[in-house]
C-alpha cells in the first residue's frame, strides 16, 4: 500500500513539474534569449532543451520506481496487466495525474497572468480526433517496442523516445498542439473553462485512449513476447 501511495504522490508532482517545464522552456527561449516566435534557431535550441528535459523525467521515472505525468503511459501498461493494476492505474494514477497538471497551470497563470492559456485544437474535431489517435498510436507502438528491446541502453530508448515524441509532436502542432497527453491538455482547458466540451473530451481524451488500447492489441498480436516472458508462462501454466 505504501509503495502504492508512493506512486501516486509521483504522479501528482511530476505532472505537476511537466507543465511547468514545458512553460519555462519556451519562457527560456522566447524571453530571456530573446528569439521570435517563429526564428529557426530559437525553434532548434528550444526542440534541443526539451529533448534534454524528457531526458531529466526519464531520470524521475526510474528514482520514482515507475512515476509519470502521461495517462498515457500509464494505461498502456496496465491494459495488459492484472485487474487490481488497471483498476488502480484508472482510480487513482490518472487522477493523480490529472490534478497534478491543474495544480501547476493554475500555479503558473497566477505567477504569470500573460503566459497563455496552452494547446488549442485548430481544425474541425473528426480530424482533430484522428491527427491525435494517429499520434499516440505511433508513440505508443514506439514504446512498446523499446519497452521489448532487453538489450539496449536505457540512453538508447531514452534518446529514441524523446526524438519520437519531438517528432510527432511537431507533426501535430500545428493542428492540435500535439500533446499526447490528456492529463497536461486537461489542465489547460480547466483554466480555459472548456473541459467539458465535446472538442476536447473526443479529441484529447477518448480519441488517445482508443489509439492506445489499439496500440497495445495490435503490438500483442503482431509482436511475439520475450523468451523470458514465454517462460513464466509455462511455468504458471504448468502450476
Amino acid at each position: 500500500m505504501g509503495s502504492r501511495r508512493r506512486v501516486v504522490v509521483s504522479d501528482f508532482i511530476m505532472s505537476f513539474m511537466w507543465v511547468w517545464s514545458s512553460v519555462l522552456i519556451k519562457m527560456f527561449v522566447h524571453t530571456i534569449l530573446g528569439y521570435g516566435a517563429h526564428d529557426l534557431k530559437g525553434e532548434i535550441f528550444k526542440h534541443a532543451i526539451s529533448v534534454i528535459n524528457m531526458f531529466f523525467f526519464a531520470f524521475l521515472s526510474k528514482a520514482t520506481n515507475g512515476g509519470a505525468y502521461n495517462p498515457l503511459t500509464v494505461l498502456s501498461g496496465a491494459i495488459s496487466g492484472n485487474l487490481t493494476n488497471f483498476i488502480f492505474t484508472v482510480a487513482a494514477r490518472i487522477p493523480a495525474q490529472v490534478f497534478g497538471s491543474i495544480t501547476g497551470v493554475r500555479v503558473i497563470i497566477a505567477a504569470f497572468p500573460n503566459i497563455g492559456l496552452g494547446p488549442r485544437l485548430n481544425i474541425d474535431i473528426h480530424r482533430g480526433a484522428l491527427t491525435e489517435g494517429c499520434l499516440t498510436f505511433a508513440i505508443v507502438t514506439i514504446s512498446l517496442g523499446l519497452s521489448r528491446r532487453s538489450q539496449a541502453s536505457t540512453f538508447m530508448k531514452t534518446w529514441i523516445s524523446s526524438l519520437s515524441k519531438l517528432t510527432l509532436h511537431i507533426l501535430g502542432s500545428d493542428l492540435t498542439g500535439g500533446c499526447m497527453n490528456p492529463a497536461s491538455v486537461m489542465g489547460w482547458a480547466y483554466a480555459r473553462r472548456d473541459h467539458v466540451t465535446k472538442e476536447h473530451i473526443h479529441v484529447y481524451w477518448l480519441a488517445p485512449i482508443q489509439a492506445t488500447m489499439l496500440a497495445v492489441w495490435t503490438f500483442n498480436l503482431l509482436v511475439s513476447p520475450p523468451k523470458d516472458e514465454k517462460e513464466k508462462m509455462k511455468e504458471k501454466k504448468s502450476e
